[in-house]
């Protein structure tokens, strides 16, 4: 991304800043923007995190180990400033656990210089400046956060009940997030040069009682089209190859720009304004090899039109990612996903029929409370029919602030536990197997090392990959004959 000029006053030694990301890929753009917003302010980006003058802690609060992991984070990078005899290295904690859990996370580290939120994250470069050139000592952290407030003003916070969805003591922002990102902001792309992420909205409107990420992202946001088409544009010009869509529900892409508002459950409709195949069809107009692939599709807003789009734009990676969450219809109701097993399964044979050779990758979660032994063998029964060729299986997490975390009859651990294990022992067989039946056949591969690729069919850090005999350039497309498998993965 091109960096914009920035009339500032130079800080001495042109401070460096480090960044630690977690989470998902839509955490890691949001990570690249920050780091852009550094680069713009004239300060210098290190990958040492024991040379950063200012040390970020992207953090993720999906789910209760995500939380786990960001915290004990947090607490290394601390421990890190006394044992690398850095404590002046300032330490900024970003992300959904900071959008979620500031006021609590104030009072619990105030070793932590500043906490910022998901409105906050272009602005990391001028929050840098504002710490760096006020310095305060530990014990003035101390007392300025034992009097409950900050040592930064990057946005008010409160505990108590939020009047938008009524639930008590869940420390959101008093404001739900409204930022995103456009063409002109600022990135430094943490992906290797040949593939990236590219966000083309925010936020959620669905309910899902698992789910709090409507309370930190706020609601769904689309970018503009022209926005979106052209990074897209930049980004191939620069070489890359691969560009990975993401949002929290991509085929909700462009109907909150409808003229008319449209709920969740909105049927789509091109003649009523953008839509994620309009999207499409303009970035299979522009010039170049690469592929876009499509992460996070909602079942609920998938169209006659939307798999007849893919099928006719050879730019659009035969690949759907498409999390189902449950098949059974009980359990469907009670995560309010607004869909039912009869849809899903009307859906898997369109995108099947309608696309020749798709990949459809999909995630359950198991052990949601109240799932009986036979909503279980449902699903699993499922998904040796469905036979997706990629398949991702969580443990039901209960999460403070959902709805599902009220519900009674809650899943002990052992009975989660024996579930997953379960289900994943099913879909290693069908991944295997599926990987043995692609032997013989030449497939269009990216290099993302000289010995590794991946096919159409693979995401990147989630999916299974080619192990190639003979060295090849990294970045590139190249055809390769699939003379073996190891498991998960591909030989050729």
């Amino acid at each position: 991304m091109q960096m914009k000029s920035a009339n500032v006053t130079e800080l001495p030694g042109k401070p460096k800043v480090g960044m630690i990301s977690l989470g998902c890929a839509k955490n890691l753009v949001d990570a690249e923007i920050m780091l852009g917003s550094v680069l713009q302010r004239g300060m210098e980006i290190t990958s040492r995190p024991e040379d950063a003058d200012v040390l970020v802690i992207n953090t993720c609060a999906f789910i209760d180990s995500a939380k786990e992991e960001s915290i004990e984070a947090i607490l290394e990078a601390h421990q890190h400033r006394w044992l690398n005899r850095r404590a002046d290295q300032k330490l900024i904690v970003s992300g959904c656990m900071s959008q979620r859990f500031a006021k609590e996370l104030r009072r619990e580290m105030p070793e932590v210089d500043a906490f910022i939120g998901l409105d906050q994250v272009a602005q990391l470069g001028e929050i840098v400046e504002t710490i760096l050139r006020k310095r305060p000592t530990l014990n003035a952290q101390r007392a300025a956060l034992n009097a409950n407030s900050s040592m930064l003003d990057v946005g008010r916070w409160t505990s108590g009940v939020d009047s938008k969805n009524g639930d008590l003591d869940l420390g959101f922002a008093d404001t739900r997030p409204t930022y995103i990102p456009d063409y002109e902001t600022p990135r430094f792309r943490l992906t290797p040069a040949h593939f990236a992420y590219l966000k083309i909205a925010e936020g959620c409107n669905h309910p899902c009682s698992f789910c709090v990420i409507p309370q930190m992202r706020g609601k769904h946001r689309s970018r503009p089209l022209q926005s979106v088409v052209a990074e897209i544009r930049r980004l191939v010009s620069e070489g890359v190859r691969e560009i990975n869509l993401i949002s929290q529900d991509t085929t909700y892409y462009g109907m909150d720009l409808w003229p008319q508002k449209a709920g969740p459950c909105q049927r789509v409709d091109s003649a009523q304004g953008p839509t994620l195949a309009t999207l499409l069809r303009e970035i299979q107009k522009i010039e170049g090899e690469f592929w876009v692939r499509l992460l996070y599709t909602h079942p609920a807003h998938w169209s006659d039109e939307l798999i007849e789009t893919i099928a006719g734009c050879d730019k659009v990676a035969r690949y759907i990612d498409i999390p189902l969450q449950h098949i059974d219809d009980s359990v469907l109701r009670r995560m309010r996903r607004e869909t039912s097993r009869a849809h899903i399964e009307n859906l898997i044979h369109k995108l099947r029929a309608g696309i020749p050779g798709v990949t459809l990758r999909t995630t359950f979660i198991v052990g949601f409370p109240g799932e009986t032994d036979a909503e279980f063998a449902s699903l699993l029964d499922f998904v040796q029919r469905s036979r997706f060729e990629r398949l991702g299986i969580f443990k039901y997490s209960q999460e403070e602030g959902s709805r599902a975390a009220k519900m009674p009859r809650q899943i002990p651990a052992k009975i989660k536990n024996a579930r997953y294990r379960a289900a994943m022992s099913t879909q290693q067989q069908i991944a295997h197997q599926t990987a043995r039946e692609k032997v013989g056949r030449e497939l269009k591969l990216l290099v993302d090392q000289p010995h590794v690729a991946r096919s159409e069919g693979d995401a990147p850090d989630v999916d299974a990959r080619v192990v190639l005999s003979k060295a090849a350039p990294v970045g590139e497309f190249i055809w390769r004959r699939i003379t073996g498998s190891r498991g998960y993965d591909m030989l050729a």
